[in-house]
């Protein structure tokens, strides 16, 4: 009793400590799940309709795409600049389908199987002659092909064990393409739909078909008379606050942008090679040109001059060199060397030597079978039975599929194996099949295991050249770089301020660039590679307008870079004040149209015109309704000369009217009927066809209505 007594007494103490416990219980799980929330956000590279994607996902996209492109082009990497074009592709790809298929979804348009086949069997699509499932003869799509290969790989794959690796992993490559293809296939049928329904409704009646054919092939000669605005001086015309207001008011929607921009001054500092850099790597490649002379081991020797171009075993075409190379083999004998000279075309430092020239196939057809083998002993006796049976008049193919193999007729080109790193069995492998004469068989052995090789044609005989390159950059030394560096950072530390920097950069040396409306999907800043953390900085919401960045290291390794934000437009309108400039000079050129409009109301014809100083004077020929007229005169193009002159009769003065380079007025001597007569089916057609091209660009409109954000830049 006494314990409970006790327990008693305590209980408003027992409550608060619980309620603590259980409200620390609480708060942990909340702001776990904050942290967990704000870590998810982190993570978002954009959003469509409020709809986010993950780094995480947006790679795997990035990922399947690269490997289409790798694949496509027999590249086993892609350069940093590929890369960055690519996940532009992917991006704008990504977006444009989410922002179809919301469409789509409203309206009921869905793309069926049978529909996406029914792309597939007319083989017409563009999509489908990147494939390689094409006919022999015809060089087209050929749906049988495909469906061929897609027999051979669901048989291969049931029979995997007994596949060599090699064919098993081109056969998985190739079927993960095709998969992509046909994403592709049913994402540009839904597109193609949406397109049709919006451009049928745009469609006209035969009165409109029959003034649109009017206003493109009617023609009329005019004699213009035009008063530029340059007649009249800017400082002769007052510009007020309201009609700054009022003309933004106007033109408001032009100033809509649907994505944050910035403006930003920059100083970008490249590092360049000294005059001692220079004169240590002419002593280089003076020393590598007399051992390249003495003959010995070439491959070595260009290896060691770390040229940038390595050197190839085998002859190979022109056409993998860079230009400046390609352009002199032809002028260089065998045995003749190009002594160092300088290329400022790349900067490079270069020596040439031609070792040999072969006329050598571009591209051969063959077909293979690989023997597998316990051991090299069983791989042989394996690879002799069958050369012995291919004597005897066996078919290679049935040898093939004795062996799970297809033994398909195969072409390799020379862009499949110049410029790549070969091993020593693809090596032997491309110099055999090379030197192989058409209808001929080898047997290729290799450390672990032996290919029976037929060549069946051999097509394009060119110039292959055995020739040594070696090209050296002229680089600049740790010793130079640190020097620019030091240089550089004193200069920024001893000018913290825009002000600062701006008051003395051109004292230093330094030249102060400047960019307006700089967007964060622009990836490089100033032209300069390799800037994120620099465009990270500028995009970032506590930088504000005046601030000057750190000094960021860039480019190649060879650039550093400084930046001040000096304007930040959000997304939404310009504001008023952002585009005075531009609306300072749309009211000058209004006001001073009402001026010389006021100067030309009496005038009656184009001879009345030129009486009035400044006035201008040209005959244009030709103009229609639908194509804007060019005024030498004036230098600009005026939509509303070609209005007023094709609605003018012939023989009859009009004007004056306002252009976008001053005030005209048109005598039109006359009026030219056309050649061509009226088909309403073709109007229909061409209609049609202009309508297909407008609807194109509902894909901004939407764009717009999806609130999309793009965080990439935060990611790549």
């Amino acid at each position: 009793m006494a314990t409970l007594q006790k327990i008693r007494n305590r209980g408003p103490l027992l409550v608060i400590i619980v309620g603590l416990a259980l409200f620390a219980f609480i708060a942990g799980d909340v702001m776990n799940s904050i942290q967990s929330a704000a870590n998810e956000s982190r993570q978002q590279v954009g959003e469509v309709y409020g709809k986010s994607i993950s780094v995480h996902e947006f790679q795997d996209l990035v990922d399947e795409y690269a490997e289409v492109v790798k694949f496509t082009t027999g590249n086993n990497a892609l350069n940093d600049a590929q890369l960055t074009q690519l996940r532009d592709q992917v991006w704008n790809n990504y977006v444009n389908n989410k922002l179809i298929a919301h469409e789509a979804e409203k309206l009921g348009l869905t793309v069926t199987d049978a529909e996406v086949q029914a792309v597939i069997t007319e083989g017409t699509s563009p999509v489908l002659m990147q494939t390689p499932f094409r006919n022999e003869q015809t060089g087209r799509f050929d749906a049988n092909v495909l469906k061929k290969f897609l027999t051979d790989y669901e048989s291969m794959k049931a029979n995997s064990s007994q596949m060599p690796a090699e064919y098993m992993e081109y056969y998985d490559n190739l079927y993960k393409f095709w998969m992509f293809i046909e994403k592709t296939l049913r994402q540009e049928s839904l597109a193609q739909k949406y397109q049709t329904l919006l451009a049928k409704s745009m469609m006209g009646n035969k009165v409109a078909n029959q003034a649109a054919f009017n206003e493109r092939t009617q023609e009329s000669d005019v004699l213009m008379a035009a008063l530029p605005y340059s007649t009249v001086n800017d400082n002769d015309v007052k510009v007020e606050e309201s009609d700054l207001k009022a003309k933004y008011e106007e033109l408001k929607e032009q100033f809509k942008q649907t994505a944050e921009s910035r403006d930003i001054k920059f100083i970008a500092v490249q590092v360049k090679a000294s005059a001692a850099d220079k004169a240590a790597l002419d002593k280089e490649m003076a020393e590598t040109a007399k051992a390249l002379a003495a003959g010995g081991d070439i491959a070595k020797i260009v290896r060691e001059s770390q040229s940038a171009i390595p050197y190839s075993p085998i002859p190979v075409s022109k056409n993998i060199f860079p230009a400046d190379i390609a352009s002199q083999l032809d002028t260089i004998a065998v045995g003749q060397m190009r002594a160092p000279y300088f290329n400022a075309g790349d900067n490079t430092m270069n020596i040439i030597k031609m070792i040999n020239k072969v006329s050598a196939p571009d591209s051969i057809q063959l077909r293979q079978i690989q023997v597998a083998g316990a051991d090299m002993e069983a791989v042989r006796k394996t690879a002799d039975s069958i050369m012995t049976a291919l004597r005897n008049g066996a078919a290679f193919d049935s040898i093939a599929k004795k062996y799970n193999q297809t033994g398909e007729k195969t072409w390799i080109t020379s862009r499949n194996y110049e410029g790549a790193t070969l091993d020593a069995d693809n090596l032997k492998f491309i110099r055999t099949i090379t030197n192989m004469p058409a209808h001929t068989t080898e047997k290729i052995e290799f450390a672990q295991g032996c290919i029976i090789a037929q060549v069946t044609d051999r097509r394009a005989m060119i110039d292959k050249y055995d020739v040594a390159v070696v090209k050296c950059p002229v680089e600049f030394s740790k010793e130079t770089y640190a020097k620019a560096y030091n240089d550089f950072s004193h200069f920024v530390a001893s000018n913290p301020t825009q002000k600062d920097i701006e008051t003395h950069a051109l004292k230093s040396g330094y030249n102060l660039q400047e960019r307006k409306d700089l967007f964060s999907n622009e990836h490089y800043v100033g032209g300069v590679t390799n800037t994120r953390e620099a465009l990270r900085w500028i995009f970032n919401e506590d930088t504000e307008i005046g601030q000057v960045s750190p000094l960021y290291e860039c480019g190649d390794n060879d650039q550093m870079l400084v930046v001040i934000l000096t304007g930040i437009h959000e997304k939404g309108y310009r504001t008023q004040e952002a585009m005075k400039e531009y609306l300072t000079q749309e009211v000058i050129k209004d006001k001073k149209a009402a001026m010389l409009l006021e100067k030309l109301a009496g005038a009656k014809s184009v001879a009345d015109v030129m009486k009035v100083k400044g006035a201008v004077s040209d005959t244009i020929k030709r103009i229609t309704f639908a194509t804007p007229a060019f005024v030498m005169k004036t230098g600009a193009s005026e939509p509303m000369l070609s209005a007023v002159a094709s609605k003018t009769a012939e023989g009859t003065f009009a004007g004056p009217f306002k252009g976008n380079a001053g005030v005209y007025t048109v005598q039109v001597m006359r009026k030219n009927p056309s050649a061509q007569k009226f088909d309403a089916k073709e109007e229909e057609r061409r209609q049609e066809s202009t309508h297909m091209r407008a609807s194109g660009r509902f894909i901004n409109e939407l764009y717009e209505k999806a609130d999309v954000v793009d965080n990439r830049y935060l990611f790549f």
